[in-house]
């Protein structure tokens, strides 16, 4: 018996909790992404290199801001916000974190870490995306113990800071123009937050390759060697590492919804092979295996998708802690892998082609499943939430 398919993956419609305009623009985004993305996407993402020539467009979607209220922001909340990024993700995860980066981590560094002058000096011109910003925090040595062993510097010389060390993993910094460095200070020991400008004397990236997964992303290995920045670039509300985790909070919720993207993205693709392709006699979707294999890609898209929802509304209510972020961070992210690993399986050899485009989402999966905090340090987070013993030593 042939009944009318639900193919939208929104099943438990969670669009609909967002006004008329917020869904307007992301069905513009949406839309944007099926025609002008999807179609090019992997040609860029084989050569490692990134669409600078849609760059125009990008700006015209005006996505950046949505969290932030003033500064020429739109203000448009923490689920419009994410589903923004979901939304992005079920077509490339990689164009998802150029965005996450920019008006995420670099400008959200800026909104909850700056004084009102640098937002009003940086903020309007990240928003409009004339100017790109990129977040410096982990090292070529320091990925998830960062907190207490970071080892680039900052000495204090007169009006200026001078910085020195590495990065590593930096999206977006190849060509960003503000690149947001955090490092210890000499005098006092604690983490500090600097806007570093392109071109400035002794700041130098260099790109990264042969990368498996986000492979359109430009991550950068930076090296610092005597930057010199004024002290007007600190940003004067970054006075230790618990200011650079308010930013990983925020942002920490972001990639829960990439994830789900992501997750979405590899079910959306595998539920019209699915349907279209034909085994047997008959398309491999009237098979009951199949159908299972759907269900449980489904279901963890819908229960990744609840969680998120309920966390911005946590969030707008302002009462999101670090464990929130984390636990749907750690969950969503381990629901993504599944979810595209299944995708994989059900397109069976058809699945590694990068023109049925799982593949893609495969790999991709890889590298949100640890950045912004792996599983298990997400779980410590919440582990030391719900036993109040901390455990990460």
């Amino acid at each position: 018996m042939t009944r009318t398919a639900v193919t939208d993956a929104d099943f438990y419609l969670i669009e609909q909790s967002i006004d008329d305009e917020g869904r307007e623009l992301l069905h513009r985004i949406r839309e944007f992404m099926e025609k002008k993305v999807q179609p090019v996407i992997n040609h860029y993402w084989t050569r490692e290199e990134f669409p600078f020539d849609l760059m125009d467009d990008f700006r015209q979607l005006g996505i950046p801001g949505q969290l932030y209220q003033g500064y020429d922001c739109p203000g448009g909340g923490f689920l419009l916000d994410g589903m923004i990024a979901m939304e992005l993700a079920r077509v490339d995860p990689s164009i998802a974190t150029f965005f996450g980066v920019h008006g995420g981590l670099a400008m959200g560094s800026i909104f909850l870490c700056g004084s009102e002058e640098q937002k009003q000096r940086w903020l309007p011109e990240m928003v409009r995306m004339e100017k790109i910003g990129a977040f410096g925090l982990t090292e070529p040595d320091v990925g998830s113990g960062v907190a207490g062993g970071l080892t680039t510097t900052a000495r204090r010389d007169g009006p200026e800071w001078v910085l020195d060390g590495q990065k590593k993993w930096i999206g977006n910094a190849t060509f960003a123009d503000y690149v947001i460095i955090w490092a210890r200070s000499l005098e006092d020991g604690q983490v500090k937050g600097f806007v570093v400008e392109k071109g400035t004397q002794g700041f130098e990236t260099s790109k990264q390759t042969d990368k498996i997964a986000l492979r359109v992303v430009q991550n950068a290995h930076i090296t610092l060697d005597g930057v010199r920045v004024p002290e007007e670039n600190r940003l004067q509300e970054a006075n230790s590492f618990k200011d650079t985790a308010k930013v990983l909070r925020l942002t920490r919720a972001g990639v829960a919804w990439q994830a789900t993207g992501c997750a979405r993205g590899a079910y959306e693709h595998a539920l019209a092979y699915a349907r279209q392709r034909q085994q047997f006699g008959r398309p491999i979707g009237g098979f009951q295996l199949v159908q299972d294999l759907l269900v449980k890609m489904l279901s963890n898209v819908t229960a990744s998708a609840c969680m998120c929802a309920r966390l911005s509304a946590l969030q707008e209510a302002d009462l999101a802690e670090d464990h929130h972020s984390a636990l749907a961070k750690a969950f969503c992210t381990v629901r993504m892998r599944e979810t595209t690993g299944w995708a994989r399986e059900l397109l069976g050899g058809n699945g590694i082609l990068l023109e049925n485009h799982v593949g893609r989402f495969v790999a991709d999966s890889e590298a949100i499943y640890s950045y912004e905090g792996t599983r298990e340090i997400n779980t410590l987070i919440v582990g030391r939430a719900i036993t109040g013993l901390g455990a990460f030593v």
